[in-house]
């Protein structure tokens, strides 16, 4: 597993993890404001992405991420898109071994699914099948970023990944979905996502989550989908004042 550890050994661990067809690099500036104010950042690419080899299974990427808490005293849990509903579905089963969790622009797992959402879950894969490989890396691009910033790096990495790999990681995303009406967050929650996000149903899902949590919510200006790389201040600033609290 190709991982990066950044600042102090004793300090307060903060663990990333991406979303899909991204890698560890989306998290580095986050990383690096974490590392000077003290904590301790672990970014890594899940498997299959980036430098990390192998094939992305959801039960896969529980295990390795469970590696990597293994080895700390409680770490905060940080995701965003696949990468959140990967660290929910790993707070929901050891909520003992977390701090807490920050989720940007991802689907909340244990939210209800309505007739619409289950249609488009049906659909999107067959959907991103239907998209040439050569115009896929741009297509996820510019679904996911709004910034030249954030296009540039998401261009890069959706390109970098084969079309079928990057299918099959997004068909694998739909198995942490699991709808719980009583299921409450047991750790301090943080929900970020950017105002121009429109993948999924980030923009109308999050505010309910929000709700039923009783939690506030981040709306990142002049962010989308990616807003730790849309926005990659205002999202560090976000997350310092999270740990903060």
């Amino acid at each position: 597993m190709h991982r990066t550890d950044l600042g102090p050994i004793d300090g307060t661990a903060v663990v990333f993890s991406h979303g899909a067809g991204a890698d560890g690099e989306m998290f580095v500036a986050q990383a690096r404001a974490l590392a000077h104010a003290g904590y301790r950042a672990i970014t890594y690419d899940l498997r299959g992405h980036g430098g990390s080899p192998g094939v992305f299974s959801a039960e896969a990427a529980l295990d390795d991420l469970a590696s990597i808490v293994a080895e700390l005293d409680r770490p905060v849990l940080v995701g965003q898109s696949l990468g959140g509903n990967l660290s929910q579905a790993f707070v929901k089963a050891n909520p003992s071994l977390v701090r807490g969790l920050v989720v940007i622009g991802s689907a909340h797992n244990a939210g209800p699914l309505s007739a619409l959402d289950r249609i488009f879950l049906r659909l999107a894969g067959p959907s991103l099948s239907l998209i040439p490989a050569a115009r896929l890396g741009s297509v996820m691009a510019n679904a996911s970023a709004v910034t030249p910033a954030g296009r540039d790096y998401a261009l890069r990495v959706f390109s970098a990944m084969p079309k079928k790999s990057f299918v099959d990681v997004f068909a694998a995303t739909t198995s942490f979905l699991d709808p719980d009406v009583a299921y409450r967050t047991p750790v301090p929650l943080l929900l970020m996502r950017g105002d121009s996000d429109s993948t999924g149903n980030i923009a109308t899902g999050m505010p309910r989550w929000a709700e039923i949590e009783g939690v506030g919510e981040v709306v990142v200006p002049g962010a989308g989908h990616i807003a730790n790389v849309d926005a990659p201040a205002l999202v560090s600033a976000a997350l310092l004042e999270f740990l903060a609290r």
